[in-house]
């Protein structure tokens, strides 16, 4: 199964950042391309079990169902449930960490999925660099 992974330090506390992030459903306030995003069900963004649903480029649609939130461990894991990528049994997960001598963030998203041979190493791209990576640089000018 391939997998993704990017990383970045954030100019904020572990506290300060986990804070923001653990709202499952506030992507698409920090996501490049995310156009809109909301909990199906109206519920809280932080109860596991919760499905958020994500408007990207083109209308296109992506689903993911928060499977697991940690306060202690600063971190949350997702499966994706619907995706316009040729991808199958995707799974994600952002972590918050400090950096302890200079009480900066440490922050990381890393995922896996399935996908047909001739898919997988565009796919392990995409989301390193194009989801993943785009992402974190958007929270490091948030951040600033």
């Amino acid at each position: 199964m391939p997998r993704s992974y990017a990383s970045t330090v954030l100019n904020a506390t572990a506290g300060e950042v986990w804070s923001y992030l653990r709202d499952f459903g506030n992507l698409a306030e920090w996501m490049p391309g995310v156009q809109t995003g909301m909990i199906e069900d109206g519920g809280p963004a932080d109860r596991v079990g919760c499905v958020r649903r994500l408007i990207g480029p083109g209308d296109s649609v992506f689903r993911e169902r928060l499977t697991d939130l940690d306060d202690d461990a600063l971190s949350y894991s997702y499966v994706i449930l619907e995706c316009p990528l040729p991808v199958r049994g995707g799974y994600g997960r952002l972590r918050v960490s400090p950096v302890t001598d200079t009480g900066q963030a440490f922050v990381e998203w890393s995922g896996g999925f399935s996908a047909d041979a001739g898919d997988e190493e565009a796919m392990r791209a995409t989301f390193a660099r194009g989801i993943y990576g785009a992402g974190l640089e958007s929270l490091r000018k948030r951040f600033g």
